[in-house]
């Protein structure tokens, strides 16, 4: 272990000290062997004077001087006021975009080594001040010499090596839980921590966030539910980033959007339809959508639009993952417990082995209370707690690759929380699943499928002739009696029917639901075909 990593374990030891973010942890109702633990802090022994600061300000302070991963941490806490006190929820909003900005003499040192000019050179203004300013970077305003007004976003200084120590100790302890619990292997820690390591890192390389900022602009083109500013590529580097200033309301101003009369309903459906269409239409989601990045036009608030900005943590999906969870939530939305069970079971998330009937009542037992109901009467708590109970009685497993989704979901929920607590989240989205899967199997949805996959058919039947020739070419030092190419043929003439027909079976298959009928891959149909034919008409 490095010596900074060490020196960062006792710098986290004394913010703790510091603001007494022990006295919060033992303020929660834990059991009897953990509390006895603060009888043998010392610094609790030590006399101290009374803290004037109240507990959120504390919490919000100590995420703050610990740095960016804390900071993120406290963010997506701000977003779940169901979860918090109101008080220390207050507190952690400041950490959105209020975190102390660093110096700007340091920003605009930096934004001229990475451009390689003088800020004059390139900016017609810019503002000393920062606008806003988050756990990796902050942006300036200014406005370019051919007119337009733009931000200026610069990555703080010297955050590598905090991240680095942090994320050290994440992977000893994510360790230490995985060699000590069965149950924490269930949830698989490291993997966990090595997805957020990549995510990050790939946080502070600001061309990364140019581009998915690009590609997230062209998927909703011409939208009237999101719009993203344009980015400025002349002007992006590293460490520097150069976009669209927007003008818009935050999403979390709710008097200000009352003011302009924004619909608020439709407002949170959009917010739901937009997290969808992002994971199953472009398998290209926003990850990040904490309050402080999201912003609603001021120009038509009957007819209100979201406008997203900070692109640095985007997430996707593969095709399996996409279909495995479109699956699961439409059985869930209909309720059809025993299929999402079988759904866990089929996938390996639980033992081969788990009683598909037990499974299929305490997933009926956690889930049936939340429906038909809004946000508001719906205790999340609760729900995360016995979902977690049962994940821990069936052994089932969490995939690393779907917790940045998971993230994501929660901050949705939460902010719809915010917008209109009567929302219902299920009948918001179950007609756009619906919607998403019928397309899946439209027509012109397999004819595009099956278009890629003929543009393959050449050089999968040559791949297919060069191995079938390899394998049904007699061995030169030991030659075939005169009647064994006739069997031979014949032989290969059967293989080559069977080939066909199970070709066939497989390009029509189809799952058992008619009304989850879902396109399968046609590579295995395809090869089974190409092959089958080959041998059939081979002389």
């Amino acid at each position: 272990m490095s010596l900074l990593a060490v020196r960062r374990l006792f710098r986290i030891q004394r913010v703790v000290i510091r603001y007494r973010l022990d006295d919060l942890l033992f303020a929660l109702p834990l059991p009897w062997w953990l509390l006895a633990v603060r009888f043998v802090l010392p610094w609790r022994w030590i006399p101290r004077r009374k803290n004037a600061l109240s507990r959120g300000a504390r919490l919000r302070l100590a995420l703050q001087d610990l740095g960016p991963i804390f900071i993120k941490f406290g963010q997506l806490l701000s977003t779940r006021r169901d979860l918090l006190p109101e008080d220390i929820a207050d507190e952690l909003m400041m950490l959105q975009d209020r975190v102390p900005p660093f110096e700007s003499q340091k920003a605009i040192a930096l934004i001229e080594s990475q451009l390689g000019a003088k800020i004059s050179e390139v900016f017609s203004r810019f503002d000393v001040a920062p606008l806003a300013s988050a756990s990796v970077a902050q942006v300036h305003a200014a406005r370019l010499k051919t007119g337009e007004e733009v931000v200026v976003k610069v990555v703080r200084p010297g955050l590598k090596p905090i991240i680095g120590s942090d994320l050290a100790w994440l992977f000893i302890l994510a360790k230490i839980a995985e060699r000590l619990s069965a149950d924490a292997r269930l949830l698989h820690p490291v993997d966990v921590v090595a997805d957020y390591e990549r995510t990050i890192y790939d946080e502070l390389d600001l061309l990364r966030e140019a581009a998915n900022s690009s590609q997230l602009r062209r998927n909703f083109e011409g939208s009237s539910m999101l719009y993203v500013p344009q980015v400025y590529w002349d002007w992006c580097r590293p460490k520097i980033l150069v976009m669209e200033r927007i003008y818009g309301v935050q999403v979390t101003d709710l008097a200000t959007l009352a003011d302009q009369r924004t619909d608020m309903k439709k407002l949170a459906e959009r917010g739901v339809e937009l997290f969808f269409t992002q994971v199953f239409r472009d398998s290209f989601f926003h990850a990040d959508m904490h309050p402080g990045n999201i912003f609603v036009s001021t120009v038509t608030p009957w007819d209100p639009q979201y406008i997203a900005i900070d692109c640095g943590i985007v997430g996707s999906l593969t095709p399996e993952d996409q279909d495995y969870l479109a699956r699961n939530l439409f059985a869930f939305f209909k309720r059809d417990y025993r299929r999402v069970a079988q759904l866990h079971i089929d996938s390996g998330w639980v033992p081969a082995e788990t009683k598909l009937n037990e499974f299929e009542a305490a997933i009926r037992t956690v889930c049936e209370p939340i429906f038909e109901k809004p946000l508001k009467d719906i205790s999340f708590g609760q729900v995360l707690m016995r979902l977690f109970q049962t994940a821990r009685r069936f052994n089932m497993e969490v995939q690393p690759q779907l917790v940045l989704l998971q993230k994501t979901l929660l901050n949705i929920e939460g902010l719809g929380r915010q917008l209109y607590p009567e929302l219902d989240l299920w009948s918001t989205a179950q007609p756009f699943l619906e919607r998403w899967m019928r397309e899946r199997v439209s027509p012109k949805t397999l004819l595009g499928n099956l278009q890629s996959q003929v543009e393959q058919i050449p050089h999968l039947a040559n791949m297919t002739r060069d191995l079938l020739e390899r394998l049904s070419q007699p061995h030169r030092s030991d030659p075939p009696p005169p009647y064994a190419h006739r069997d031979d043929h014949w032989a290969l003439r059967l293989l080559g029917a069977g080939l066909l027909a199970g070709g066939v079976i497989l390009a029509t298959a189809h799952t058992r639901s008619g009304a989850e009928l879902m396109a399968i891959s046609a590579w295995p149909a395809l090869l089974m075909l190409v092959a089958g034919l080959y041998l059939v008409v081979r002389r």
